[in-house]
Parts: structure tokens; C-alpha cells; sequence
């Protein structure tokens, strides 16, 4: 395969379970085999599907301040955005925290089931570049941060509670990673080719 940082092409093949392969000539990583990857990949999508679900189902934040008390729950942050007139952000807060992560799940699981299972279904290169595309416009992370950093200055204004969705979305912040992360672009590539070859 040829290296993303210095495009020297480099002999990945027989790598064992657990190893890792780098560019000789700049260090940068190439790919790594891990054991039952697919199987890993599903368990955190499960987890993920989970836990988000459950950061929609309860309340995110609460804030009181001078006997007044707001409550906010994950599906509600995109409108409240649109109220303060801001519709094209709030577009993209519902786009990126929520729709995007959701269907890059869905597609995990329609890529990562015939993996594991070993079957070759038409619907797979499409679905793993729709992946390898879309991952990068995911912005859990993002959002999970700047939240706390959020939090930072606002409890020195109002008392602010952390609800059950805050925490369930910080944990689906950690699952959804880890899924992106446990798929392996080139061993997923190679994985379609040897099913597609059977």
C-alpha cells in the first residue's frame, strides 16, 4: 500500500494478529491486524446505538439560577439554537452531533455483520466508503468538549446538574470512537476483496 504522508508503497502483507505496520521512510502509520476486529467494531456500535438512544430519551442539563430552573434535553439543543435565530447553525449542531453519528452507525452495522459472518453482499464497498467519507464530518467529540468547557464558565453564573443523557452521550462519545478507530481501512478493504473473490 502506498503511505498516506510520503506515498512510498510498502509491503503490508503477513502481518499477525496484533501487529502494526509503519512507513519506513517517514513513521507515519499504515495499518494494524487486529484479532476478531469485526467483532469488536459491532460491540461498540451496539454500545453506541445504546447509549444514544439514551442521550435522546432524558435530560442533558439543568441550570437554575435566582429560583428560576431550565431544563434542556439532547434532542431539544438544535431548536433552542433556532430560536436564538440561528437556523443554519442549528442545522448543522442536529447534522453533526446527531444524524451524521446515527447513520455512520447504521452503515457500520451493514458493513461489519457479513464481515464477521464472512458473506459477500453487493451493498459493501458502497456502505464502507460511505464510512470512510462520512466519518470525518462527525463531530462527537467536538461536541462533548465544548460542552465542559461550557460548563467551566457557566457555574460560576447559574447551578448547573449534569443529567443522565450528558453522561450517556459522553460514554457514547467514547464507544463511537472506538468503533471508528477498530475499523481498519485497508484490512476492511482486504477483507471485501477475499470475500468478493470466494
Amino acid at each position: 500500500m502506498a503511505c498516506h504522508s510520503c506515498d512510498k508503497l510498502v509491503s503490508v502483507a503477513g502481518l499477525n494478529d496484533g501487529e502494526s505496520a509503519f512507513c519506513p521512510r517517514c513513521g507515519h502509520f499504515l495499518t494494524r491486524r487486529l484479532p476478531d476486529a469485526y467483532g469488536r467494531v459491532l460491540s461498540f456500535t451496539i454500545a453506541s446505538i445504546i447509549l444514544l438512544i439514551m442521550a435522546n430519551s432524558y435530560s442533558f442539563l439543568s441550570f437554575s439560577s435566582t429560583g428560576l430552573e431550565s431544563v434542556i434535553t439532547l434532542r431539544e439543543t438544535p431548536g433552542a439554537v433556532w430560536k436564538y435565530g440561528m437556523p443554519a447553525v442549528a442545522v448543522m449542531v442536529a447534522a453533526f452531533i446527531i444524524i451524521i453519528p446515527a447513520f455512520i452507525l447504521l452503515l457500520l452495522l451493514l458493513l461489519c455483520i457479513p464481515l464477521q459472518a464472512g458473506q459477500y453482499r453487493p451493498w459493501l464497498i458502497p456502505v464502507a466508503k460511505g464510512i470512510f467519507l462520512s466519518q470525518n464530518w462527525s463531530m462527537v467529540e467536538v461536541f462533548i468538549i465544548g460542552v465542559i468547557v461550557s460548563l467551566v464558565k457557566i457555574a460560576d453564573m447559574a447551578t448547573v446538574e449534569l443529567g443522565i443523557s450528558f453522561w450517556a452521550y459522553a460514554g457514547f462519545a467514547i464507544c463511537f470512537t472506538l468503533a471508528i478507530s477498530s475499523l481498519d481501512r485497508y484490512q476492511c478493504w482486504q477483507r471485501i476483496e477475499a470475500l468478493q473473490r470466494q
